[in-house]
């Protein structure tokens, strides 16, 4: 009885102490660590928020760039941070995708992280040159069909999240591609447009000035919902797929433990940062979309695209870079 009794002590105390915290919450620079090179589409989303989480919470945002083995050093760092709000990390679909991509699995999903906030989504879309015999999504489909294997695309890498889509895809169409990985996306365009591969698989954000500059024509956009910046593409689900979705998606987690006094308050004024005509501006500026919503929603995300990628994984034997 006692030693409950004491334990009950304790943790109230605690619960207290971190209450006490939270309420002289931020007294001190926040940083932002983003797995990805600066000028990314991640990295510039990133910017954007924090510029504007500054005037909400009083305090300097900084974003801090850590690149390399699949956003897992970024995300190291997050989890061995203290959970005090200072040290947040903006994710994308990696985060879900390495506890399988990667083995042993570098981190607990469940365990290790504090979903904050979900920020928005861009779609994934596959192109073709522009002088491409394949001018329609059901064109590249049928010669699929009629041959497996012969179609090939590129992707920014094993394990990526347009190579996961891809999979996604060809596991709901019925067919079978063959994948050509490249270290990046802007290789893997560059051999698209000189013939030396016939698709690409990338965020719409790098296709658009190529697009526009009349050297790619994107097929599918694989978002439920045609992309603005592409209005006249349709989607994979409209495309004979219904149902059929593979987008870029990003959030805030904080390391395991954060207070929730904290997180609510970084969750408030994380939404009142995506209501904001520049964070709106920069997301449609890349095809996307902000999509506001309660932390457990993001939880919710995290858990249901973790369960989705480990079959995929171990279903087509991906392997990371």
């Amino acid at each position: 009885m006692k030693r409950r009794e004491a334990l009950a002590v304790m943790l109230s105390g605690l619960a207290a102490a971190a209450g006490a915290r939270a309420q002289g919450y931020p007294s001190k620079p926040i940083r932002v660590i983003v797995g990805y090179t600066a000028g990314g589409a991640v990295d510039i989303i990133a910017r954007s928020v924090a510029q504007q989480l500054q005037a909400g919470l009083g305090q300097p945002v900084v974003v801090e760039n850590k690149p390399g083995a699949g956003t897992n050093i970024a995300l190291r760092a997050l989890i061995d941070s203290p959970p005090d709000g200072y040290t947040l990390m903006l994710t994308a679909n990696a985060v879900a995708a390495n506890v399988s991509l990667y083995q042993p699995p570098p981190y607990d999903l469940s365990r290790d992280i504090t979903p904050v906030a979900l920020v928005g989504r861009v779609p994934v879309v596959l192109a073709v040159s522009a002088q491409s015999d394949y001018t329609t999504l059901a064109k590249l489909i049928a010669a699929a069909k009629a041959s497996p294997k012969s179609v090939t695309y590129a992707s920014p890498g094993n394990g990526s999240t347009p190579h996961l889509a891809v999979e996604l895809f060809e596991r709901a169409a019925g067919i079978s591609l063959t994948h050509v990985p490249y270290k990046g996306g802007s290789q893997a365009i560059t051999d698209v447009m000189g013939g030396h591969v016939q698709a690409v698989a990338v965020n719409a954000l790098e296709v658009q000035p190529l697009v526009q500059g009349g050297k790619l024509r994107v097929l599918a956009v694989m978002t439920p919902a045609r992309s603005p910046i592409f209005p006249d593409v349709p989607t994979v689900a409209e495309s004979g797929f219904p149902g059929f979705e593979a987008s870029v998606w990003y959030g805030f987690v904080g390391p395991a433990g954060l207070p929730l006094p904290v997180v609510a308050r970084l969750h408030a004024e994380i939404e009142r940062a995506l209501a904001s005509d520049d964070v709106r501006g920069r997301l449609a500026a890349a095809g996307g979309e902000v999509l506001p919503g309660a932390a457990d929603r993001f939880a919710a995300l995290l858990a249901a695209e973790r369960a989705r990628y480990e079959k995929l994984i171990r279903d087509a034997k991906i392997q990371p870079d």
